[in-house]
């Protein structure tokens, strides 16, 4: 098996621990420019719900955007029926984006 980069290895490590808690899970990716998050249910392996900065065309800072995008997951999940998640921050910190994403879709409904 090949070497596993830095990013690779925390990024493992975070989700081994996520996927055993039998909710579906929130995930977050952040590019340079965009955010994205989706709710996964690993079970069936089946995106259950998504969004994203550029889906949604948000304006403002990176972070206002952030809190935009964890809203908008909150009110979909809400549509859905789901009500508890698990949050997969991937290998990035809980600090910035990810963090006002997290807090966000925390007051518009979501239990984590």
């Amino acid at each position: 098996m090949a070497r596993l980069n830095t990013f690779q290895r925390r990024k493992y490590r975070t989700r081994k621990r996520v996927k055993r808690s039998g909710r579906p899970r929130l995930t977050v990716y952040r590019s340079l420019s965009h955010i994205y998050a989706q709710i996964i249910d690993d079970e069936v392996g089946h995106t259950l719900v998504a969004s994203s900065s550029l889906a949604l065309g948000a304006k403002g800072n990176k972070t206002e955007v952030a809190k935009q995008v964890g809203a908008d997951i909150a009110k979909k999940a809400a549509e859905k029926g789901i009500k508890k998640v698990v949050f997969d921050r991937g290998a990035y910190k809980y600090h910035g984006r990810v963090k006002a994403l997290a807090e966000a879709a925390r007051e518009a409904g979501l239990e984590f």
